[in-house]
């Protein structure tokens, strides 16, 4: 496909308190994505739109989940945001974003921060980002040690339960001990099928509750 035949889709956001504010509202995103489009020559097939929704979680939000559709599916080539915390406020989501646009071949791009993985510095700008998305996750585990020796010392009792598989048990450490944080345990529990002892879904909280028995073990 030749560089005027770049196809990309575009992603905007705005949560209910910043309706009102016009700088960081649907249209003016929209308008950056789209004269960037026409200054680079991209074919910019469609901008999907989630109105008053949370930024702290990519989940739940059916416009961003049509803009990932399109890039995973190869309709187009990249996502565009025209800035990054209309995407995510996690960096541990962007970082998780971001291997899955290295997986299945397609470029992310910010506009504000300069991240573009099409480009040698686009892409530089992207791994500082996943450089610090791995220092909160070690923060995280941090603090979680802290919080534990805090409760020991009050004397709080933290027990196992025991309907928990040992395997399980085991997997979550493994998870934990390789860099990963209670969100991304949780999420790649799932993505294996193993269930909660109420044959539920994993979520972070319960990681967390799993790591306290184990750390104080």
């Amino acid at each position: 496909m030749s560089e005027q035949a770049y196809a990309v889709v575009g992603y905007i956001r705005v949560s209910t308190s910043e309706q009102a504010d016009s700088g960081a509202g649907l249209e003016a995103q929209r308008a950056a994505i789209t004269t960037e489009a026409e200054r680079r020559g991209w074919v910019l097939l469609h901008v999907f739109e989630d109105a008053a929704a949370s930024g702290k979680s990519m989940n739940g939000r059916a416009g961003l989940q049509e803009a990932l559709e399109a890039v995973d599916g190869g309709r187009a080539q990249a996502l565009v945001v025209a800035k990054l915390d209309r995407l995510s406020r996690s960096l541990l989501d962007f970082a998780a974003l971001m291997e899955q646009a290295r997986k299945r071949g397609w470029n992310l791009i910010a506009l504000d921060l300069g991240v573009d993985t099409s480009t040698p510095a686009g892409e530089m700008m992207a791994s500082v980002l996943a450089t610090f998305a791995q220092f909160e996750r070690r923060l995280i585990g941090q603090r979680t040690k802290d919080a534990l020796a805090v409760k020991r010392s009050q004397g709080v009792v933290l027990g196992r339960p025991r309907e928990i598989p040992g395997s399980t048990i085991a997997r979550i450490r493994e998870l934990h001990d390789a860099g990963l944080g209670l969100v991304a345990i949780a999420r790649k529990l799932n993505e294996e099928g193993i269930e909660t002892p109420r044959n539920g879904k994993w979520h972070h909280g319960g990681v967390g509750r799993v790591l306290s028995w184990e750390l104080r073990s």
